[in-house]
């Protein structure tokens, strides 16, 4: 992908999920591939809403950095997962209100309450508590890293995509699913063969 065109993507998807409060001030990062070897992440401690597609930070996949600016705190993990997953081209980590509220209760999300989420998210495992940032989240995200999408115990929410838009679009999902289950408490999920199908398709 043309560097010029990642960065203005990565600064509409970034003003996308602010208006539409899946992320709130600071919170969240959100990165785009390039190249197999280069990667394109937003800057650290920048409001999501506010950010130019000049402020973005671009990174070697082993985390050198190779223009101004300074990347997320959370880039270890963005690049683990390209690393781990060649056709993973974006990810998004943010803050969604629901999903976060789930995260803090450390209460599973269960996506096969529609087709819908079935279909884009799957089984999305929560990751248990460890400082942003630190060797032990990296970690603990790489041990889950095939899944379509994370909750993050006290902390967000993660989604992965061959593009930007997939990611957007199961972060999206994700935190209608959140906000779903808070809503329509103990029903019942989609029976399993009905899972298993909608899985394949």
């Amino acid at each position: 992908m043309n560097e010029r065109y990642a960065r203005e993507l990565l600064a509409e998807f970034c003003k996308r999920l602010y208006d539409r409060q899946l992320t709130v001030s600071a919170g969240g990062n959100m990165s785009v591939r390039i190249s197999p070897e280069e990667v394109i992440i937003t800057p650290s401690g920048r409001n999501k809403g506010m950010l130019e597609p000049e402020d973005m930070v671009k990174l070697s996949i082993d985390g050198e950095v190779l223009s101004a600016g300074k990347p997320s705190i959370e880039h270890r993990f963005h690049l683990a997962l390209y690393r781990m997953n060649p056709e993973t081209n974006a990810v998004v980590h943010c803050h969604p209100l629901n999903c976060v509220t789930l995260a803090v209760r450390n209460e599973p999300i269960r996506c096969n309450l529609t087709p819908e989420g079935a279909m884009l998210l799957g089984h999305v495992p929560m990751i248990a508590y460890y400082t942003p940032g630190s060797d032990d989240l990296v970690e603990a995200v790489t041990a889950e890293g095939h899944a379509k999408a994370m909750l993050m115990e006290r902390h967000g929410a993660l989604t992965q995509g061959r593009s930007l838009e997939e990611a957007y679009n199961r972060m999206e999902e994700l935190e209608f699913q959140a906000r779903l289950q808070l809503l329509v408490g103990d029903a019942q999920d989609l029976p399993a063969d009905e899972v298993e199908k909608l899985s394949r398709m």
